[in-house]
């Protein structure tokens, strides 16, 4: 089955890719869309990052701008698209109208699945992430930079419980940034960032980085 994957960089969208490839799909290109900042359809901080991740994955990427993205599809006709949508109607439903057109199947492994579940296998699978953007009640600016582990797993449930958030951000709740997993051969170390402030949301921009052995992995805040 031959596929194409979107990859922003975030943990949802690296998920649906690791299952498509464990279930076997020939996932010849991931695509890496360069969205408007508010954007409902795709994941905007840090995304160009998401093409730094394809290739320490060792699959070829194409990084575009949102309004090359139908015309990039067309390319593809008789794949699948994969996807990390999880509850959002809307994108799901257009990604969906998309692909009918240019003729491409698609592929939601992450649909409708329980939310806690989702966060619990991409930290099982041994792949590293930090929190890169929030933008709800009760999600400060302490989660910017912070791992994706069983105890920011606990933070956010305790946020759920008080402020009624997706646990896994389909909402815009917050954003997430993959610096490395057992499936790559190299890892994103984190030597700079900033934060840019914008009220309730706040975003961790990275300034600069470095690509180096997953042994050597870490995170260097420059802003503290």
């Amino acid at each position: 089955m031959k596929a194409v994957s979107l990859l922003s960089g975030g943990k949802d969208s690296f998920l649906s890719l690791l299952i498509a490839l464990s279930i076997g799909m020939d996932v010849e290109r991931t695509i890496t869309v360069k969205a408007e900042q508010d954007s409902f359809m795709f994941h905007f901080p840090n995304v160009e990052l998401g093409s730094k991740l394809s290739d320490i994955m060792g699959i070829r990427n194409s990084l575009i701008d949102e309004s090359s993205f139908q015309e990039t599809l067309s390319k593809f006709q008789g794949y699948f698209l994969v996807a990390g949508a999880v509850e959002s109607e809307f994108q799901k439903t257009r990604l969906e109208e998309i692909c009918q057109e240019y003729g491409l199947k698609t592929f939601f492994p992450l649909w409708r699945k329980d939310q806690e579940s989702i966060i619990r296998d991409f930290i099982s699978s041994g792949s590293r992430g930090i929190f890169v953007s929030v933008a709800a009640e009760g999600l400060g600016e302490d989660f910017l930079g912070m791992p994706i582990t069983e105890e920011s797993l606990e933070k956010l449930k305790a946020v759920k419980r008080k402020f009624g958030i997706s646990i896994v951000g389909e909402g815009g709740e917050y954003e997430t940034l993959v610096t490395g997993s057992p499936f790559a051969s190299k890892s994103i170390e984190i030597t700079g960032s900033e934060i840019i402030d914008r009220g309730i949301q706040k975003n961790l921009k990275i300034t600069s980085y470095r690509i180096v052995s997953p042994s050597r992995n870490g995170i260097h805040r420059t802003d503290r």
